[in-house]
């Protein structure tokens, strides 16, 4: 019996033994998962709101036909640069034109009529001074004399009206800039509804869009706004502030917000559509690390009876060949970069690339080791 168990006894010893040889064995096999690592230094974040909105000229001017009539002439066409007052368009209207001959004619016959009746009032007038001429006569001849020249006045305001009127007919820029629309063609009949050309001065540009109530405590007039569109998507371009609106849209809780950008160069053109980010404070000598570098887990909790999304952020951290994950105190985030304020040390190395197939306690091998952050 006793010779039993001493042979059991090294059976089970033989087999624990192998047993730990062959999990070495497979720990020493495990196959390490090649990443890219970077050190964790202090850096500074910037912290902004984005929106989106359409580029419009600064001033804007619909320019109207006061004369609902055909168009005669367009004196511009689209992109046609015009001083105030130069004439943008002449419309065909021959009522108007002959309604100013007929007043001017009209006042050439008073005008006749006026120094004709003039001689014969000083002449009467000269008579009564010498006695010849009774009051009565010369009070009639008084009268008919300044009804006269009442007439003439009328007749005067008459031709003055026409020639208004006429003036109307050739339609001016009423200010220096660009014509950025034009929505007729010679021969059209021009409207009071619809505008000739529109007027615009591009020399700055302007971005409007509404913020929601939770951004609007972050924005000041005068903030800097980059600017990026499509058309020159290697450019940023750089606006302020201008106008933030004093009251909210009671319907979506939002508000407008201008943002003015000086467009000397013109590459900014009004109907284009724009990135904008609002630059609202920096955060200096923080722990960053970019954004692209982390995992992002979002769960629902449940917050005086209503669900929170809630958002947390992990990463892995290099340590002895093996990759830590750790869960990050986020303090604020960018589209690029999060600011940390837990979860990671300075000079600590956390793995850039490769992440995606690391679970925690991972073997890793570094296969390049990247700059600082």
């Amino acid at each position: 019996m006793k010779k039993f168990y001493s042979v059991l006894l090294l059976f089970l010893i033989t087999v624990f033994s192998f047993h730990c040889s062959q999990k070495n064995t497979d720990a020493a096999n495990e196959t390490k998962i090649p990443v890219k690592i970077e050190s964790v230094r202090l850096g500074d974040i910037v912290k902004s709101v984005n929106y989106n909105g359409d580029i419009n000229a600064e001033v804007e001017v619909k320019v109207f036909s006061k004369v609902p009539d055909r168009i005669e002439k367009f004196f511009v066409d689209v992109g046609d640069y015009v001083k105030k007052g130069d004439p943008i368009a002449q419309i065909n209207a021959p009522t108007i034109k002959n309604g100013l001959q007929q007043a001017e004619a009209s006042l050439m016959a008073v005008k006749a009529q006026e120094q004709n009746l003039k001689v014969e009032f000083e002449r009467a007038e000269r008579l009564y001074q010498e006695n010849v001429m009774s009051k009565q006569q010369y009070d009639g001849v008084k009268t008919q004399y300044e009804a006269l020249k009442a007439q003439l006045q009328q007749a005067e305001a008459a031709v003055n009206t026409a020639k208004t009127n006429y003036n109307d007919t050739v339609v001016e820029a009423p200010i220096s800039g660009i014509i950025g629309i034009r929505n007729y063609e010679a021969g059209d009949m021009a409207n009071m509804v619809q505008p000739l050309v529109t007027v615009v001065q591009m020399g700055k540009v302007k971005i409007k869009f509404d913020a929601t109530e939770e951004d609007l405590g972050k924005l000041a007039l005068g903030q800097t706004a980059e600017i990026s569109v499509k058309s020159f998507p290697d450019t940023t371009f750089e606006g302020k502030v201008s106008k933030i609106s004093p009251v909210l849209d009671p319907l979506t809780r939002m508000a407008e917000v201008e943002v003015i950008i000086n467009n000397p160069d013109r590459k900014l053109k009004p109907g284009m559509f724009a990135r904008v980010n609002v630059i609202t404070g920096v955060l200096n000598d923080v722990i960053v690390v970019p954004r692209y570098a982390t995992i992002e887990n979002t769960t629902l909790r449940r917050v005086e009876g209503q669900d929170e999304v809630v958002k947390n952020y992990y990463i892995f951290v290099a340590k002895d060949s093996v990759a830590e994950q750790r869960k990050l105190g986020v303090s604020y985030i960018n589209h690029v970069n999060i600011a940390v304020d837990s979860g990671l040390t300075v000079n600590e190395n956390i793995v850039i690339e490769g992440f995606n197939n690391l679970r925690d306690q991972s073997a890793i091998a570094v296969v390049q080791e990247g700059g600082e952050l």
